[in-house]
């Protein structure tokens, strides 16, 4: 996993410190901590994660959840495949309600084996796309016991759950989870699988459930009714079915009811197909379940109706794909018919859910969504009008949509589970889905497509199993029998109990049983005595008992078979001398079970012996036909055979076979005629040495069984289905102690235990009274497509056909390299039980086996194939079904092969039996395929034309004619055999080329090392192929090498499956061979490198400014003009176009893979795989056109006749490879980066270096040309790697790419030179081909064998015919004085209009075999390729990395406005010490800072302070570079390229408290608004990215660095109540110089020296803007006087009216003592009022 955060924006708060923090389960990463509310990170993360996860399975993975935190700030999001530079809206935690709190920019990739991940080529900074994209999530649950003691100690889960999310949220439209109610089904669980033999079905037996509340409980029943179980191992012991539906009818859970969930036991017998079957027959076991689960038939109406439209889409898919030519006539009808099918089903109405009264939100949610893709895809349907090269991708679509809508998450009952029980141990099982079977009253098409009816279950051992289910209501049983077989008995309940007999003194009796009970069940370990049994109530006995033997001992095995192959085993044991004597069974079958001798086995009636007894000797045997074997107790018989005699072998045996035919016309009856069972000998089976019963009796037998049945019947009709109605029958019963049993039962004292629930002995079961025959056709024609690693390929193949218990055998061809039989295999008179019109709607599989003689001279099984035949009920509408390819598929899995053939099965009738077969053709002892769909063969002609590198050249035609049956029509078969190449082992190989029955060899390749070629390059045959081309056999191509002591082994081999691709017209006017691009020039007339001019010509020819232009344009612009990553551009950019490509050359269409001439085929030491190694290649082409059927017509022309000889021998060149850059590499150290390098590697030669490594990066630009010598082909394969740099450890390799230089070479698109735009002849863009475009033309008009272009003019071309002006290409003439002649201008245009490669940079993929198949990054380069023989090239093109310029940013702070004012002071006032802080983003260790304007109470504030910024800058991509160490331990700095932004921040200061933050300013230097003239014009509109349309625009945006000066007020802003408000008004000065520039002009910081450009001058602050310990009685006046004067003068206005009025009181006169007293108050007035004056001043 790789993840890239860019940048953030618009983060919320102030002031803040961000870091991104990265969650993936427990798996953290965090990035550095940036400042600012819009930080850009541009960090690689998660390089340990990768590590430790990359081996783990997905499954695990995708449950883990991606937390992308911002300080408090959460995205959640489950891993999907990739996001690609998407803008992620960030919302808080725990109030969600707040909305989005920023934007974050990231890019998440995910990727697997074989996934690349997409790398977007514009990394311009800032760009990014907003993300509206919801990935799928899993929901798990999990139960888990725990014990209170122990609660520390992990356990495993007992059950668990999976439920994605998407299937309760919608995946298209979507909506709100919701879920429920309803059960949820636990799978899993150890309990479950108790047998180690059995892998954990993902459904199995053991399934809970978790309640939500109670729903509607619906009684469910459930009837199977097994037809048949064929292709099924030898079982020594008898075997059973069981039937689980959740823990419903399992034997091993004992908390849940018994039930009737088994079959009775059978014992399988052998077929003439080497396997085994049980023989049921006519009476066909049922086994039938009730169970009680919640109402889901309103869900699984929907369900089917979906899966009906799915399965019918799906079939018409496969049918469109078939057709391999998209001109086929037959295609239009199939598409018309999947148009005409897709309308139907999506117009059938779904269920309405609105009516039921338990459906939940989901299902409802579901319904809609269901409704909605289902009217979407019949409209588009309808109004269908798509080309035929559309039809494919359109139909995948539809078939999509359809499986996203189809799963159904509340399902609520779990999958019927049937098992295959041999001595109680479960060894095989089938999953069947509820909804395939369940009966809907709605209709056929709401129910299940099996419900009634027959379908086929594999088992994971090699068995077949066919049965016939039927699950719904109880209540809705009684249409079972209208639905299922209706002219069955199934309605019978039969009671068994067996009657047991021993030998004793030679007789039969009760006798001799001892322990053994007389009336048992069929295990025999239970009494059953008849008179026990009772009937429940509704039921009622019907005859009386009777005896019936089990139809397994009267089977004939002979039944409806043509020809039998009968064997016995002669059995031989040492004497104790050592000699060989007849062993104590002397005669036995295969499994070593005891069997008459041959001597007395008489041949049956109606049949015939052509050949007695003779000994196999065919198979691992010795001359006499013996295997040898060491006994083993008890029974003494061998596990292992060997064909070789040893001393210590004890046993040892021969087979001998006879084959008996059956007489024409003789068929039996499926089943014995029942012997008189009436009599006391009647209906026994004989047991012997504890081996199994037979029907007949031997010597040895020593006890004998028969069974006694008898039925009983409902006592009335019932609403139910009676085989649902026994076990409510019951359950109303009281009387029943033992539930087990069915019915019941009297224990006899007797008894020797409890009965268990698997001894059942009431079975229902179905009879079969009119069976139906049929006859099978089976088509064979050929096999193909069969990998060998010998030159000649099989030896005594033939193919076995399985169908059911039948099988046939195709005839045994020897050697062949395709396999050829065109033989019909007739099964005839082949009985079948179910009904006629279900056998044609899903008929019986047949199994095609392919057998072969390995290397040991034993048959052994190369693989099988399952196919249906055409079931034909009417002659009249038979139609011979046409031959189809069905593939083979080993043991394994792996499909390796394909057979052509075809089936029918027709019902037998009247006219059938007078002919029964069908006409069809016999010859040589077997018959032939049918006329009508016998291919019919075309003759091919494979001319091989030898041209020999010594000078002469030779013809061979060979004519092979395979059969008068066919038709002919010639063909030709062109192969063009260049050469081998990367076969590391080899001396002297050759190639051998097989097409159907023929073979071809070149020449040797005399040395390999030194020249690869073929000395014949031109291979011509003529072979009989098919018309059709879906018949057509591959081309196998086979690599042999001459070994040491004349061993010839094949070390590689490919295949060409379909040869549409190489067929061509000759005759065509338009058609051009192919040939090698390659011509001689001389190096003195091509040259297009005139004398260039001295530097002073220059002055002359091109203007001064046109001169500092050059030098400011570069390789680099043109990357940049092509990529867009550079805003700069130039007016005259398009004649210097680059292409850049996101993938590698050749995987651009438009080159066709760059292997127009000669392609590459991959050599495979067997059948290619996933993961088969490649052991070489293969360099050739083909050509496939057909001959003239008239012989006299002459032959087309032949392809490659002027191949030059020089060009076959390898050639000098010199290759020039440009390494651009590298995107998104996987990191490899500690710190999420790496250190890569580059190293490459041309066959000996090995440049590159460690040394130069670039540090701390996963996207380093390299910049670095690589030239070197090389010889081609010997040395063709480019390998370019990059390695991560560690100074102590070994470098870790990051992963590599190859090129094939050869393709460039002697592709005819011109890829070992692109061609630029223009043609220069100096400048930073000069030509560097060693050809001039006019020669380059005249060679591409040699190659399509034009005529050679005239340029007689020097203004016009005549090529191709017609003439050419350069006016045509260019209206006037460039305004560029380094342009070529116009010659050569107008031959450039014309080459451009041929598809030629043009100048490019591609992008390819780096892999790396530690993690094959997973993306490790891009690199992007490309490859200049010079023959030498050409003359030297022209100069290489210049791509060294640009050096960033030294630049130098002057602030200037003026004064502020309006400033938030943060403090009060002691009276009340708001107030502020106001200073500012500035520095460039991520250079925060040169923050720098203005002085304190203190006390600034109107937010107004002046510094006149001068802020000195420098920076490496690169103006043409507009980023800093900074260079710099992330740890103080780190050996390398970092180099990182940022966008250049200044961030102004305004702050209160405070002494004893942390400072206050006021606002921000941040600045973009290349995109700035430009500046307000006047404080009343600076608003938040000047830096708003959206303004709201239309009452606000945007604001204008400059760049610093083209207006070098800018000066003005700018806003800042603050983070209140969520809302971005205005904080204060900034006055400066920007400034941008260069290093030069600044050097001439220097300046201090601040105020200090030198204090020039401008000189800043101490601010004129207010006296208010002073320190109050400093001047006390200056901090009064401005404190309090100068706020509170007019208070202070009325005070004291007041206080002197009261003092006066006091002196007026007291100086009142008083009477005559006191008189004295007045006149003292009166000089106290004289004396106060001097005093009084001076106060009120």
């Amino acid at each position: 996993m790789g993840m890239r955060i860019f940048e953030a924006r618009q983060l919320h708060g102030n002031n803040i410190e961000p870091v991104v923090k990265i969650l993936i389960g427990k798996h953290e990463h965090r990035t550095r901590i940036k400042k600012g509310n819009n930080p850009f990170f541009n960090e690689v993360g998660f390089e340990k994660f990768f590590h430790n996860f990359h081996h783990r399975y997905p499954t695990d993975f995708f449950e883990e959840i991606l937390s992308i935190r911002v300080r408090n700030i959460f995205l959640f999001l489950h891993t999907g495949h990739t996001l690609m530079r998407k803008w992620l809206g960030l919302c808080h935690s725990n109030k969600p309600y707040l909305g989005i709190r920023g934007y974050l920019k990231v890019t998440v990739s995910v990727l697997g084996a074989g996934d690349e991940a997409p790398v977007r080529l514009c990394m311009q900074i800032g760009q990014g796309y907003f993300l509206h994209y919801t990935c799928g999530a899993l929901l798990s649950l999990k139960v888990i016991l725990v014990e209170p003691s122990t609660f520390l100690t992990p356990y495993p889960p007992l059950n668990s759950m999976t439920l994605p999310l998407p299937l309760f949220s919608g995946e298209f439209s979507g909506f709100l989870p919701c879920f429920g109610p309803s059960y949820l089904i636990l799978h899993g669980g150890e309990k479950s699988f108790p047998f180690p033999c059995l892998p954990d079905l993902g459904c199995g037996s053991d399934v809970c459930f978790i309640k939500q509340n109670e729903l509607n409980q619906q009684n469910y029943g459930l009837c199977i009714i097994f037809l048949s179980s064929t292709m099924m191992p030898a079982f020594k012991s008898q075997i059973h079915f069981e039937v689980t539906l959740g823990h419903y009818g399992s034997k091993m859970d004992q908390n849940y009811k018994p039930l009737a969930s088994t079959t009775q036991y059978s014992q399988a017998v052998i077929d003439d197909t080497s396997y085994h079957h049980l023989p049921w027959h006519n009476s066909k076991p049922v086994v039938t379940l009730t169970s009680t689960w919640e109402d889901v038939s309103y869900r699984m109406d929907s369900l089917n109706v979906l899966h009906m439209a799915r399965d019918r889409l799906k079939s018409n898919l496969e049918a469109l794909k078939s057709f391999q030519n998209p001109k086929n006539p037959a295609l239009s009808r199939v598409w018309k018919k999947l148009l005409e099918e897709l309308m139907e089903d999506c117009k059938r109405p779904l269920p309405q859910i609105s009516d039921q009264p338990y459906s939940t939100i989901l299902d409802q949610n579901l319904w809609k969504l269901r409704k909605l893709v289902l009217q979407e895809l019949a409209d588009e349907a309808m109004n269908s009008k798509h080309k035929d090269t559309e039809m494919l991708p359109a139909a995948e679509n539809w078939l999509y949509r359809l499986n996203s809508v189809i799963l159904e998450p509340q399902s609520g009952i779990p999958d019927i589970v049937i098992w295959l029980l041999c001595k109680e141990h479960r060894v095989a099982y089938t999953r069947v889905p509820i909804h395939t079977i369940l009966f809907s009253q709605a209709g056929p098409f709401y129910g299940g497509k099996f419900c009634g009816k027959a379908q086929e279950q594999k088992g994971i051992m090699a068995a077949q199993l066919r049965v016939c289910m039927w699950l719904g209501s109880v209540l809705n049983s009684s249409d079972l029998a209208k639905i299922g077989y209706n002219d069955f008995i199934f309605y019978s309940k039969t009671v068994r109990s067996y009657e047991n007999q021993a030998m004793f003194q030679g007789k039969w009796g009760p006798e001799g049983l001892k322990n053994y009970p007389n009336f048992s069940d069929a295990s025999g370990n239970y009494i059953l005595p008849k008179e026990n049994f009772q009937v429940p109530p509704g039921w009622e006995w019907q005859g009386s008992w009777f005896v019936e033997p089990q139809t397994t001992f009267f089977v004939d095995t002979d039944i409806n078979q043509n020809q039998i192959l009968e064997e016995v085993y002669e059995n031989q044991t040492r004497d104790i001398w050592g000699s060989w004597a007849p062993a104590a069974i002397p005669n036995t079958d295969m499994i070593g079970q005891p069997v008459q001798a041959r001597e007395d086995m008489e041949c049956p009636e109606g049949w015939s012996i052509k050949k007695n007894w003779n000994v196999e000797l065919n198979d691992a045997v010795d001359n006499e036909g013996w295997e040898y074997g060491v006994g083993n107790p008890p029974s003494d018989i061998p596990k292992a055979w060997t064909a070789v005699e040893k001393t210590y072998h004890s046993w040892r045996r021969r087979r001998w076979v006879r084959q008996r035919f059956q007489h024409p016309g003789v068929h039996k009856d499926e089943q014995k005629e029942s012997p008189d069972l009436h009599g006391e000998d009647a209906g026994w089976e004989y047991d012997s040495f504890g081996f199994k019963f037979d029907p007949n009796p031997n010597p040895d037998s020593v006890l004998r069984r028969r069974c006694w049945h008898r039925r009983m019947v409902p006592t009335e009709d019932v609403s139910m289905s009676p085989i649902f109605f026994l076990e409510e029958s019951l359950a109303k019963d009281s009387r029943y102690q033992v539930p087990s049993l069915g019915l019941s039962f009297e224990p006899d004292s007797r008894q020797v235990g409890n009965p268990r629930r698997e001894d059942r002995f009431v079975g229902s079961s179905v009879y079969l009274p009119e069976p139906q025959y049929y006859q099978l056709f089976c088509y064979i024609y050929q096999v193909r497509n069969l990998i060998s690693n010998h030159i000649q390929t099989f030896s005594d193949s033939f193919i076995q056909v399985i169908f059911l218990h039948y099988g046939q055998r195709t005839r045994t061809l020897e050697t062949s390299l395709v396999p050829t039989w065109s033989e019909t295999l007739i099964f005839d008179h082949i009985l079948l039980d179910e009904k006629p019109q279900d056998i044609e709607e899903n008929p019986p599989p047949m199994c095609l086996e392919l057998w072969q003689l390995n290397s040991q001279g034993k048959k052994s099984l190369w693989g099988r194939s399952i196919c249906s035949p055409v079931v034909y009920l009417d002659l009249q509408k038979r139609v011979l079904p046409p031959l189809n390819w069905h593939s083979i598929s080993k043991e394994t899995g792996e499909e390796e092969g394909e057979i052509l053939a075809s089936f029918e099965l027709i019902l037998e009738t009247e006219v059938l039996r007078k002919s029964p077969l069908m006409s069809i053709p016999w010859k040589n002892g077997y018959f032939t395929l049918p006329q009508n769909i016998q291919p019919s063969l075309k003759k091919t002609a494979i001319e091989i034309y030898f041209e020999y590198t010594s000078g002469y050249k030779c013809l061979l035609l060979l004519n092979v004619n395979q059969g008068l049956i066919y038709l002919r029509r010639q063909k030709v078969f062109f192969i063009l055999a260049w050469g081998l190449r990367n076969i590391h082992k080899a001396y002297s190989p050759w190639l051998v080329v097989e097409c159907g029955e023929e073979t071809l060899n070149t020449a040797q390749i005399k040395d390999y090392h030194s020249n690869p070629n073929f000395p014949q390059a031109a291979l011509l045959l003529t072979v009989f192929l098919p018309q059709e081309e879906a018949y057509t056999p591959p081309l196998v191509l086979k690599v042999v090498d001459q070994q040491n002591f004349g061993i010839q082994m094949v070390i590689g081999q490919a295949i060409v499956y379909c040869l549409r691709p190489y067929f061509c017209d000759p005759w065509a006017e338009d058609y051009v061979p192919p040939r090698l691009p390659g011509m001689k020039f001389s190096f003195f007339h091509c040259s297009p490198f005139p004398p260039l001019p001295s530097p002073f010509a220059l002055f002359s020819i091109f203007p001064l400014k046109e001169i500092e232009h050059m030098h400011e344009v570069d390789w680099w612009s043109k990357m940049f003009w092509a990529t867009g990553e550079n805003s700069k551009m130039w007016d005259y950019k398009d004649y210097y176009a680059l292409k850049i490509y996101d993938c590698e050359l050749e995987a651009v269409s438009d080159f066709q893979g760059l292997q127009d001439f000669c392609q590459t085929f991959n050599l495979y030491s067997g059948q290619k795989t996933k993961d088969s190694p490649i052991v070489g290649e293969f360099k050739g082409l083909f050509r496939v056109y057909p001959l003239p059927e008239n012989p006299k017509q002459a032959n087309p022309p032949r392809q490659f006749q002027n191949l030059p000889e020089k060009e076959s021998c390898p050639q000098q060149c010199l290759v020039r490879v440009y390494i651009i850059r590298a995107l998104g590499l996987q990191p490899k150290d500690n710190n999420g980066l790496c250190d890569p390098y580059v190293i490459l590697k041309l066959g000996k030669t090995v440049l590159g270096s460690r040394h130069h490594y670039k540090p701390n990066t996963v996207d380093p630009v390299f910049g670095m040309m690589f030239e070197m010598n090389c010889t081609i082909p010997l040395e063709k394969d480019l390998e370019i790697t990059l390695f991560d740099f560690d100074l102590i450890s070994p470098d870790d390799k990051i992963g590599s790419t190859f090129i094939d230089l050869e393709d460039r070479l002697l592709s005819t698109f011109g890829a070992r030179c692109g061609l630029p735009k223009s043609y220069c002849l100096s400048g930073p863009f000069q030509w560097r081909d060693q050809l001039t475009p006019s020669h380059l033309l005249e060679q591409y008009a040699h190659r399509k064998g034009l005529p050679p272009p005239d340029f007689s003019d020097e203004d016009c071309i005549i090529f191709s015919g017609r003439l050419f002006r350069l006016q045509n290409f260019e209206q006037q003439t460039p305004p560029i004085k380094h342009l070529g002649s116009p010659k050569e201008r107008l031959a450039l245009y014309l080459l451009q209009a041929q598809g030629q490669v043009p100048e490019h940079v591609e992008t390819r993929t780096l892999y790396s075999n530690t993690q094959p198949g997973i993306d490790q990054g891009k690199l992007q380069l490309w490859v200049d390729i010079f023959p030498l023989h050409l003359g030297p090239p022209g100069p290489a093109v210049n791509i060294s990395l640009r050096k960033a310029k030294r630049y130098e940013l002057r602030c200037i702070i003026w004064e502020t406005r309006n400033v938030d004012l943060q403090d009060v002071n002691i009276t009340g006032e708001r107030m502020s010490d106001i200073y500012i802080k500035g520095w460039m983003h991520d250079m925060e260790e040169d923050m720098q800072k203005t002085d304190i304007h203190y006390r600034s109470l109107t937010g107004s504030a002046s510094f006149n302070w001068r802020f000195i910024f420098t920076f490496n800058y690169l103006p043409t991509e507009q980023v800093c570079v900074l260079s710099k160490k992330e740890f103080i331990w780190s050996l390398d700095p970092t180099v990182e390229k940022i966008p250049p932004r200044l961030l102004i921040q305004v702050w209160d200061n405070d002494k004893f408290l942390p400072d206050d933050f006021l606002g921000i300013l941040e600045l973009d230097l290349c995109e700035m608004p430009t500046p307000a003239r006047s404080s009343h014009e600076c608003t938040l509109n000047m830096i708003e990215n959206k303004p709201k349309w239309p009452f606000k625009f945007l604001h204008k945006h400059v760049s610093l660095f083209r207006q070098k000066t800018l000066t003005g007020w700018w806003p800042c802003q603050v983070l209140d109540n969520n809302k971005w408000r205005l904080s204060g008004k900034v006055k400066m000065t920007l400034e941008v110089l260069t290093k030069k520039e600044a050097d001439e002009r220097p300046a201090g910081r601040g105020r200090s020296d030198p204090n020039q450009y401008p000189t800043l001058h101490t601010p004129i602050r207010p006296e208010t803007s002073f320190l109050w310990f400093l001047s006390p009685w200056l901090s009064f006046q401005h404190i309090c006087w100068n706020r509170y004067r007019w208070k202070f003068t009325l005070s004291i206005l007041i206080m002197s009216v009261l003092l006066l009025v006091l002196v007026f009181i007291y100086s009142t006169p008083v009477s005559d003592g006191k008189w004295r007293a007045g006149r003292e108050n009166q000089n106290c007035k004289v004396f106060y009022l001097p005093s009084i004056m001076i106060l009120q001043e």
